[in-house]
């Protein structure tokens, strides 16, 4: 027997142009705070096309800029007081995962008093229920990689306590988001790598997961086929029109039924000590090291065998066949060289980790295929780091 639990209510426009169609639907405000994060959105036209949109549904709208790529608790609060100041009823993310995430909690935190830390299950984190629910959220994504469009989970780091994590209430479902591929034509190709692998880590952590079930496999097996086939083209050519919307479908799909396991409380930990680590590229760093600990106890035998076939491995035989097509892969999106020392990371700071693991929040520490010590935390680390 299977239990789970699946709610999702966020309705999606799917698909190249749909951003065009915005201004059809049902919006769920009058004035709408709308967030991003550095320039690209204005440099390819993105905030001018939401803009228009929003006019030719009768909204009014004001911007708020600045959203940090590793969204910082200031982020938030300057931008739920921004939406107090100019009166406004709803938010919209137009940006990739860390505008989302942002976005999110600027709509809890205007509607609640205090601190988003005050919500923050992390060490540090007041560990408090909101009084009141979110401010309606829509979302437009620019990036294949978070599915922050269709998940209630933001994550945030507090810089002054080393410490990034997720933070996450049903009201902070979107109630509408849009993922158009063609706001994604325009990500360079590093980015592109990196928030395709986030994707495909999202599917491959749930697969491995101690607690997933067959509804959850389908949507993660699919994102890991997907991936595996068009994110070498979307890196090779950002202008693959086919490429950009599988991965597209690829990002949605993985954020269907995400459940994450401690490879991004793994992330998160170094995240929390670097904020300026990608958080991408922080899991591709440690995806080898993560898998192979399981894949050389055979403990995850079965599950690896699945996803190596769904990345193309007809014969797979065992979890080396999943950890050969892993590497593969991170090689054919050109991130084979990717190093925690070019990240500031010193070897030495990894005995920090273990004990800063426990402190914030990623996946489920307890669904890893086999139960994790702190001193198993600290081999990874160290198989990681180059």
């Amino acid at each position: 027997m299977y239990n789970f639990f699946f709610y999702n209510p966020v309705k999606v426009l799917f698909g190249p142009g749909s951003l065009n169609d915005l201004h059809k639907e049902q919006l769920p405000g009058k004035k709408a705070l709308i967030a991003i994060g550095g320039q690209s959105v204005k440099k390819y036209g993105y905030l001018e096309r939401l803009e228009k949109q929003l006019d030719m549904a009768g909204v009014e709208h004001v911007l708020f800029e600045g959203i940090r790529p590793n969204p910082i608790r200031q982020n938030v609060m300057d931008g739920a007081k921004a939406v107090r100041d100019n009166g406004c009823d709803f938010v919209i993310a137009l940006g990739g995962g860390s505008v989302m995430d942002c976005t999110k909690c600027i709509a809890l935190m205007a509607a609640n008093d205090g601190d988003i830390w005050d919500y923050s299950l992390s060490g540090t984190g007041g560990k408090k229920n909101p009084e009141n629910p979110a401010l309606p959220i829509v979302c437009i994504t620019t990036s294949a990689g978070t599915a922050s469009e269709v998940d209630i989970a933001s994550v945030i780091s507090d810089d002054e306590a080393d410490e990034k994590t997720g933070i996450f209430f049903l009201s902070m479902f979107p109630t509408l988001s849009v993922v158009d591929s063609d706001l994604m034509m325009s990500v360079p190709p590093k980015f592109t790598a990196y928030q395709g692998m986030d994707a495909f880590f999202h599917a491959s952590e749930t697969v491995v997961n101690t607690k997933h079930h067959p509804m959850a496999e389908m949507f993660a097996l699919k994102t890991i086929e997907l991936v595996a086939k068009y994110l070498p083209r979307a890196v090779a050519d950002g202008n693959d029109k086919e490429a950009r919307e599988m991965m597209a479908y690829a990002n949605t799909f993985a954020g269907y039924y995400m459940m994450c396991t401690s490879a991004h409380t793994i992330e998160h930990t170094m995240g929390s000590f670097h904020p300026d680590l990608v958080h991408g590229a922080g899991l591709i760093m440690t995806a080898h090291a993560y898998y192979d600990f399981f894949a050389e106890r055979k403990a995850a035998e079965e599950n690896m065998i699945k996803m190596a076939k769904a990345m193309g491995v007809e014969k797979a035989t065992s979890g080396k066949d999943f950890i050969k097509a892993l590497d593969d892969l991170i090689a054919a999106v050109g991130c084979a060289d990717l190093k925690m020392s070019d990240a500031g990371i010193t070897y030495e700071e990894l005995e920090q980790y273990p004990a800063k693991l426990h402190e914030v929040l990623g996946g489920d520490i307890t669904a890893d295929p086999l139960p994790l010590s702190d001193d198993d935390y600290l081999t990874i680390y160290r198989n990681a780091y180059k």
